[in-house]
């Protein structure tokens, strides 16, 4: 397939859950036609199936079956999605945790590239923040990669709390072993965050379908800064009640640019512009904003 056509059409695409708001199919194609290539995004939104996650392998099949160049992989399945790979990238692997997968020569390669676009927007939007003790709320996927960017940025300790009990203490272990890194679980969230320099969630609570805030906002001081990776909606419950404390905040967007355009360069092997992404999608938060408030 000649990628520099401009009538090629090029398929890539998103599999996860609770997707229809997702900004991933607009980032892409946007980029996409700005450099001159023909590509769609497509969505498989587990919400649209009957047995929703289950599907999960079908799924892949199928989008190996039509030729798409690759998926990006979100909630809930990016530590699912590893067992049915060919091969792994070694981030990927550390990480127990893909988010995308590049479909060529009849294999499926994962990579991880959720951990490279939190290192570059946290050093953008968050430059000289403490990474002396930071907490993380949830264990997933998403969870994963922050605590791997943290390491690699530096981070001396690490507390991770879950909602379920025993996976707090098993993301603890897997990080330990491999990496012999400074995470621990925390079974009660006030025990720890009185010491905390910063704290970023990485559940999907505040999401669009997921209402909620994880934590308890009493428990946030002026000094910290907080980071939420859910960026629909880009402002969440957490955020407007971090701000509202006086704490340094660092909103999901530009994490979800910078992997998408780790994500682009391994779909179509084309270095896309992350400077004209992150414009674009900023430039569109603030039109969303404006007509938000115009009604």
């Amino acid at each position: 397939m000649n990628l520099a056509q401009k009538d090629t059409l090029l398929r890539t695409g998103l599999i996860g859950a609770s997707i229809q708001g997702s900004r991933s199919p607009k980032i892409h194609m946007d980029e996409a036609k700005a450099l001159g290539l023909n590509l769609r995004y497509e969505l498989f939104d587990f919400d649209m199936m009957d047995g929703g996650a289950s599907n999960l392998a079908s799924v892949l099949q199928s989008a190996r079956d039509q030729g798409l160049l690759g998926v990006n992989v979100t909630f809930p399945v990016k530590q699912a999605i590893m067992p049915l790979l060919d091969e792994v990238s070694p981030d990927a692997e550390a990480l127990s945790a893909c988010n995308t997968v590049a479909l060529a020569n009849g294999r499926a390669v994962g990579h991880n590239t959720d951990w490279i676009g939190f290192t570059e927007a946290f050093r953008r939007g968050l430059p000289d923040a403490s990474l002396d003790h930071v907490v993380l709320l949830g264990t997933g996927g998403g969870a994963s990669a922050v605590a791997y960017a943290l390491l690699k940025m530096g981070a001396k300790c690490i507390a991770v709390q879950s909602r379920t009990p025993g996976k707090a203490m098993e993301f603890a272990k897997r990080f330990n072993a491999r990496m012999d890194a400074p995470v621990f679980p925390v079974d009660c969230l006030n025990c720890d965050m009185g010491t905390a320099t910063g704290v970023v969630n990485c559940t999907p609570l505040g999401m669009r379908g997921h209402a909620g805030m994880p934590g308890d906002i009493n428990l946030l001081r002026p000094e910290m800064w907080v980071s939420d990776l859910v960026y629909v909606p880009l402002e969440t419950e957490l955020l407007r009640a971090a701000r509202a404390k006086g704490c340094r905040t660092l909103e999901g967007g530009a994490m979800a640019v910078f992997q998408a355009a780790e994500a682009f360069r391994i779909f179509t092997g084309i270095e896309p512009d992350k400077e004209r992404m992150l414009a674009r999608f900023e430039a569109d938060v603030r039109a969303e904003r404006a007509q938000s408030t115009a009604a």
